[in-house]
């Protein structure tokens, strides 16, 4: 008798342990093979990122890739059928692509929208001085950065000049081994008694991010030898003139490439994780269809960092012709565009807003809801809402909807947690959730947790990035 309820009590308990929401380390149970493929996506990730630092590079470098897997510009179609590939640049810093589905697209579209701008310093309109025997760039932070999280670590210079015959040129220096690198200097110790009695927003002024690129004057120079040397080098290597730099999109960023972390290996330090862990799995979700039941988009944008305003930001308009396009050839041979269709096929929609999330960090706990936090290697974490102090800026999403996101990943078992970003008072941020809600669609954030969250240097685990992948294939393909 005694056995047996025994046995009765051991089943009751593993009933009642079901009731509990559980979320743990995936690298605990993971098959030899899982985590095979695990670090082997992660390798193919790491060598997007240091080729993707900007988002123009993210951009160009996704458009090369779609295009090998037959991509075409949606402006060469003039019609839309089941299995078509198409994309459109936004401005070039923006980029949306889709793959036709067997259903109307007026019946919705199944959406991964995710940011490819990172924080980063750009140069100001006039940036190049000379100061002391040694020139500099100006710069202005773009995003919430900690300003002095950027000196004393090797950067590189990344972007695009227009010079007046109207000519792009790419700037990339930095990056490779025989390459220099650019600096913002720090004040030493010995000196930096009133230094380190400011708060920490005080340490280095935005004024102060000037960027050490060069200490050789020009020889025989009228005026300002060493801003000159400058100059000459870029004249003579890129046709620029110092009139150019206000056509120019600039940026500074670390110099360092994404590296493994850890004697185990489980994690990636690297720049730009934010959101370049969540666009990737993104876009490469989207590679993995050819023919879906509905069609599905990755919608990459810019300039979520400052509010995503701009014409490449997920505010602009372009973003919505481009499925104002899809429907418009793929429900009628001349491309007519129906208003009332599209709102309704938009309201149909389902979308994941792929964006990272903080991980929870015990030595900043005091900051974190550690019941309500998302954890390194449990997977990727479901925001219902996001937003700060009483959800202010948030899209949030219907229980109904949460109830079939999480549905499908118990079907196609794939793990998953949930939380918020932190204690409610603390602070918060926002994502591109609420101006693609405001279209009517079904949206709710879904991304990777990251230790460090906006320094030059973040970090997520492997298995997060793997699994992530593996949720957003699950969602544009079965929601």
């Amino acid at each position: 008798m005694a056995e047996k309820k025994t046995k009765k009590s051991a089943k009751s308990k593993e009933k009642d342990n079901k009731l509990f929401a559980e979320f743990p380390n995936l690298y605990k149970d993971i098959s030899e093979d899982d985590l095979a493929s695990c670090m082997a996506y992660a390798e193919e990730y790491k060598a997007f990122l240091d080729i993707s630092k900007t988002e123009r590079e993210f951009v160009a470098n996704t458009i090369e890739a779609a295009e090998d897997l037959g991509f075409v510009d949606i402006e060469t179609k003039k019609t839309l059928k089941a299995g078509d590939k198409v994309y459109s640049s936004i401005k070039g810093k923006g980029l949306m692509m889709a793959v036709i589905g067997s259903q109307p697209v007026s019946t919705g579209v199944n959406i991964l929208g995710a940011h490819v701008d990172s924080p980063r310093l750009d140069l100001k309109p006039n940036p190049v001085y000379e100061d002391t025997e040694a020139a500099y760039f100006k710069t202005h932070y773009y995003g919430g950065i900690k300003k002095y999280q950027w000196t004393t670590i090797p950067l590189a210079i990344h972007g695009v000049v227009y010079t007046k015959d109207g000519e792009m040129h790419n700037i990339v220096i930095g990056e490779k081994e025989e390459d220099p690198i650019f600096y913002i200097t720090d004040l030493l110790p010995h000196l930096g008694g009133e230094q380190m009695t400011k708060k920490a927003n005080e340490f280095i002024a935005g004024e102060d991010l000037n960027v050490v690129i060069g200490g050789m004057p020009l020889k025989d120079a009228e005026k300002e030898p060493y801003k000159a040397y400058v100059l000459k080098y870029l004249n003579d290597n890129y046709g620029l003139e110092e009139k150019d730099f206000v056509t120019g999109e600039i940026e500074i960023v670390p110099a360092m490439k994404a590296r493994d972390l850890g004697f185990d290996r489980a994690f990636i330090a690297g720049y730009g994780h934010d959101d370049k862990v969540c666009a990737y799995p993104a876009v490469t979700a989207l590679f993995a269809q050819e023919r879906p039941h509905k069609t599905c988009v990755c919608m990459l944008t810019d300039k979520e960092e400052i509010g995503s305003y701009a014409n490449s930001g997920a505010q602009s308009v372009l973003y919505e012709n481009f499925l104002m396009e899809l429907l418009a050839k793929n429900s009628s041979k001349d491309g007519a565009f129906d208003l009332l269709l599209y709102r309704k096929a938009i309201a149909a929609s389902n979308m994941l807003s792929t964006d990272v999330s903080n991980a929870y960090d015990p030595k900043y706990a005091s900051v974190s809801d550690p019941r309500n936090s998302a954890y390194m290697s449990k997977g990727m974490k479901i925001e219902k809402y996001v937003g700060s102090r009483g959800k202010s800026g948030t899209n949030e999403a219907t229980g109904d909807f949460v109830a079939k996101i999480v549905s499908i990943f118990a079907q196609n078992n794939i793990p998953w947690q949930t939380g918020e970003l932190g204690k409610v008072d603390a602070g918060g941020g926002g994502t591109i959730s609420a101006y693609m809600a405001k279209h009517g669609m079904n949206v709710i954030d879904a991304g990777v947790p990251v230790w460090s969250m906006h320094a030059p240097y973040e970090v997520i685990s492997k298995i997060d990035l793997y699994y992530t992948y593996l949720a957003y294939k699950a969602f544009i393909e079965n929601i």
